[in-house]
């Protein structure tokens, strides 16, 4: 379904019970509705309402625009689910900058069906599993992503919604165009910070938007003051560190670190260390590390995964890695594989839930 702004009399009807929520929300906008009701993902609790009020909304798109440099008449590719905040959020974007808007229900590969140079967008935001599909989709005619070109073209591309694996950051290095990973939530109205995931300006670190004030409370998590937050401050979970020029470096979240015989290990940095070693021998399984109750420690270190092929030929060497690069504390005593991990409505990842199935 493709909106043209501003006219609405030219938007075609809706064909699915999707795209009519899309218009839905479109109409209630462009009718001045001040307020509008979001649900949180899920991802580290029990989903909630928040509403976010139509000045939050605007001020977080205008912001944004600002920043990618993104002018009336950019097309844009909404492939997010748009009953959470990061999907009604690019309706907004696509509204409040004048961007005409190709609405499409989310799947794995949002660009399949879409063709260079017939086809051509300037802004799109994925999540890395549509990302990751896109890049795995060859041409069997040139051995290359098929779709590359479309990524090629764009002004930027933004990634959220979950963490990019070390293997899926390499792949994005074949992308020309800017490719962002995003730092953000609902109760923050879409994203507050951007971090370049290729190119000359690749970087390790987020950099917050312009009119975006940070700190970081006693345990070190991050907290966020802005016009998109009316200016109350939001208190996270993340830990970080914080430069004085408002960049900063994720380190974990407060609530997954593992308490395991007195000692407290921050579970991510594992994780990616597992995700680097693991790459070096073909395509990397989901996969996460998290305390397991444990009559001894209090809590155990285990890797938690779906299949992975021969995974007990490199159990030791892996385990070796970790002790050598993080600790001997940090070394999961085990390695528990499951079928499927569960999944919040967003597609993200629900340890809690994943952890109940084998604890």
């Amino acid at each position: 379904m493709v909106l043209a702004f501003p006219d609405p009399a030219t938007w075609p009807d809706a064909h699915t019970p999707y795209e009519a929520e899309a218009l839905a929300f479109c109409t209630a906008w462009l009718s001045g509705q001040d307020e509008f009701t979001l649900h949180t993902s899920g991802s580290t609790g029990t989903p909630k309402p928040i509403r976010l009020t139509r000045a939050q909304m605007k001020a977080s798109a205008r912001l944004t625009g600002q920043t990618l440099g993104l002018q009336p008449g950019d097309p844009a590719l909404v492939c997010l689910n748009i009953r959470y905040v990061a999907g009604v959020m690019m309706l907004v974007r696509g509204l409040e900058l004048k961007l005409p808007m190709t609405i499409i229900e989310p799947v794995s590969n949002p660009l399949a069906g879409f063709h260079a140079p017939a086809d051509q967008f300037a802004f799109a935001a994925l999540v890395p599993l549509q990302l990751q599909t896109i890049l795995d989709t060859i041409d069997p005619d040139t051995g290359q992503p098929a779709q590359v070109d479309l990524l090629d073209s764009m002004k930027a591309i933004l990634v959220g919604g979950a963490a990019t694996s070390p293997a899926l950051e390499e792949a994005i290095q074949a992308i020309r165009a800017p490719v962002y990973a995003t730092y953000g939530m609902t109760e923050s109205v879409s994203h507050i910070a951007l971090r370049r995931l290729n190119g000359p300006e690749r970087s390790d670190w987020f950099t917050a938007l312009d009119g975006v004030t940070l700190g970081t409370d006693e345990r070190g998590c991050l907290h966020i003051t802005s016009a998109a937050t009316n200016q109350q401050r939001i208190q996270t979970n993340d830990v970080v560190t914080l430069l004085p020029d408002n960049r900063f470096r994720l380190l974990g979240r407060a609530d997954t670190i593992i308490n395991t015989g007195g000692v407290k290990i921050q579970p991510e940095p594992v994780e990616r260390l597992i995700q680097e070693e693991l790459a070096k021998s073909g395509p990397v399984p989901r996969l996460f590390v998290a305390g397991i109750p444990d009559e001894r420690l209090g809590q155990r270190v285990t890797l938690v995964s779906e299949p992975f092929p021969d995974w007990h030929l490199h159990w030791e060497p892996l385990q070796l890695a970790i002790r050598t690069a993080i600790g001997p504390y940090a070394v999961p005593k085990e390695w528990r594989i499951v079928a499927n991990f569960a999944e919040t409505p967003t597609g993200k990842l629900d340890r809690q839930a994943t952890i109940a199935r084998i604890v």
